[in-house]
């Protein structure tokens, strides 16, 4: 495991065009969301960065998505290498949490590329009309820290954009898994 941060590209910076398939071949991208506000998270089934807030993650999924918020998940690790990402484990995990977003497979790592994502978890909040608004860390939490996984700082970012304001520009990087790149 390699402690990574998320890149912190730039504000405002617009939203790479995609297309993925999830572990069943539905395909879900970027243009199924016009004009609606839209979190992607760089996701994947064995960091432990991702395990420590998964249940919390899940929860913040439904309730956002109830708020209009559009939420994917992207699992861009090389599952050759690292098996426990394959895609049907996506689909084990995905049942498991209750995932109500789409968790997609970045086989090419064109995308992760993209949005230069560069840990687990990693995640890019757009606004609606689809630039960067945030990214940064779900919140102050880690694996072996003794603070609750509350997802304080991108809920205080998804209630910004849903009201149609801009975040806090003071964000904090993610902190997790390198990426594992082919």
């Amino acid at each position: 495991m390699s402690l990574t941060p998320s890149t912190m590209i730039e504000l405002g910076s617009p939203l790479p065009p995609f297309r993925l398939a999830d572990a069943q071949g539905h395909t879900t991208g970027s243009d199924d969301y016009p004009d609606q506000p839209l979190l992607v998270v760089f996701m994947c089934n064995h960091c432990p960065f991702v395990k420590h807030l998964a249940d919390a993650l899940a929860d913040f999924g439904r309730e956002y998505q109830a708020k209009g918020l559009a939420v994917v998940g992207s699992n861009s690790n090389d599952y050759r290498s690292h098996p426990e990402d394959r895609p049907e484990k996506m689909l084990e995990e995905a049942r498991a949490r209750g995932y109500t977003f789409p968790y997609l497979v970045d086989e090419t790592q064109e995308v992760a590329r993209a949005f230069q994502a560069a840990c687990t978890p990693d995640f890019f909040l757009f606004d609606r009309d689809h630039r960067l608004a945030y990214r940064g860390q779900f919140d102050a939490s880690r694996p072996g820290k003794e603070l609750p996984v509350t997802g304080e700082d991108l809920r205080a970012a998804a209630d910004a954009v849903l009201a149609g304001q801009a975040p806090s520009p003071h964000q904090q990087p993610s902190i997790g898994c390198n990426i594992k790149w082919k």
